[in-house]
């Protein structure tokens, strides 16, 4: 199984799911938003299967410091635009596991999860 982490470099909560992960001995490779961006067809199809709720981080400072007009009535299009436009506002990290992908970083659910 290939794992991706989707993420930003200097986030707090990625470097402990990095090294989680590397502790542990498992495999992963690293998406930098902030550098590599995030297409479109794979955000769309995570807000298909986690929900735009889920991915839109609205607790981040980035998030926030957004016009209020961006933050006004949300929708799933308009969040996707958003966070194409802004990729820090999506909430980190996100593990691609092929078949399910998790969303923050919870050790139990790690521990349950990635083997």
């Amino acid at each position: 199984m290939t794992i991706t982490l989707y993420g930003i470099k200097n986030c707090d909560t990625v470097r402990k799911a990095r090294t989680w992960l590397t502790e542990r001995g498992v495999a992963y490779n690293f998406h930098d938003y902030k550098v590599e961006g995030i297409e479109r067809f794979r955000l769309k199809a995570w807000c298909d299967e986690l929900g735009w709720e889920l991915l839109l981080n609205r607790a981040s400072t980035t998030f926030r410091k957004l016009p209020q007009v961006d933050k006004k009535n949300l929708n799933k299009t308009k969040s996707i635009s958003l966070m194409l436009t802004v990729p820090s506002i999506i909430k980190r990290p996100v593990i691609d596991l092929g078949k399910r992908r998790l969303v923050g970083f919870n050790t139990n659910t790690y521990a349950e999860t990635i083997k």
